[in-house]
């Protein structure tokens, strides 16, 4: 009898078990599912808008892209000043942050004393947790006008403070998954190197890093989107002038900004013209990762 009464228990845990797992398991799908339909529908939508005036209107896509004149109220729209200055901004933002970010988490994982090194990160984080938009403000407030004292120029709002501004804020990101790369490095490599007589900084540069660059450029991957990606901070430092820029001192109109100065009033046509913007900035983003990524993926092999 009491043999009966515990099978019949443990069948009934096991089907609440097996209850559970199935109402979990079908949790996390609902989950995924509504991730990848929120980005479908978002993708869609935003390829919908931006391409109408291309497919139904006779707008040149190829015009768009190239023209240099963006005058929405005489029906211009070209995109290739914004373009420009968004690579130079993220390809100069990336020349300064990456090295600086790369050696501050070589710094925090091989050098530092652990207290100084759990200082440092803890600045990294809180760096992290600022908001763009204070980024921005202190570019406006310290770099735009050291750039134009410096410099002697009229205004210091320029690429050289778009550039600045994304470098310092891309060193969170970089800083913290090389950090996390360097310290997965097992400590055979190391005892082994210097074994072998190398000195520790040489240790670091030819055994360490090179080990951990697979993590290294996922890191330069994440710090490139978000250069790339920001609009409340570079606002405020660009000048947004939508034109092509001759030097660093240049005002300048990226991409994003553009997006987010004019599509508060825009409609018809010229709000369809801010999509195909996005359109542009989404596949440029699309194939930088799918690049970066290509070549993180090469690095790890």
């Amino acid at each position: 009898m009491l043999a009966n009464e515990q099978l019949i228990k443990t069948k009934n845990n096991n089907k609440t078990k097996y209850t559970i797992e199935k109402i979990a398991k079908n949790v996390f799908m609902i989950s995924a599912l509504i991730a990848v339909i929120s980005l479908l529908l978002i993708i869609g939508f935003v390829f919908y808008k931006g391409l109408t005036p291309f497919i139904s209107k006779g707008y040149s896509f190829i015009d768009f892209l190239t023209g240099t004149s963006w005058v929405p109220s005489a029906d211009q729209y070209g995109i290739l000043p914004m373009i420009v200055a968004s690579i130079l901004s993220t390809i100069g933002a990336l020349l300064i942050g990456a090295p600086i970010g790369i050696l501050t988490a070589a710094f925090i994982a091989e050098v530092a004393p652990k207290k100084i090194a759990n200082l440092i990160s803890s600045g990294v984080d809180l760096l992290a947790g600022i908001p763009s938009v204070l980024y921005g403000l202190f570019g406006l407030a310290v770099i735009v006008p050291t750039i134009q004292d410096v410099f002697n120029l009229p205004k210091g709002q320029s690429l050289f403070a778009v550039i600045i501004v994304l470098s310092i804020m891309m060193l969170p990101t970089i800083i913290a998954v090389s950090k996390t790369a360097i310290k997965a490095v097992p400590d055979a490599y190391r005892e082994g190197s210097l074994a072998l007589g190398a000195s520790k900084i040489e240790t670091i540069f030819k055994v360490v890093l090179p080990a951990a660059k697979s993590g290294i450029l996922a890191a330069v991957v994440l710090g490139t989107g978000r250069a790339l990606g920001e609009t409340m901070a570079v606002i405020l430092v660009a000048g947004n002038s939508p034109v092509l820029p001759n030097s660093l001192m240049d005002s300048v109109r990226p991409l994003t900004t553009n997006i987010a100065l004019e599509m508060g009033y825009a409609f018809g046509t010229h709000q369809e013209m801010l999509f195909a913007t996005g359109v542009v900035l989404f596949i440029f983003i699309l194939v930088l990762n799918l690049v970066l990524s290509k070549l993180s993926n090469k690095a790890g092999n």
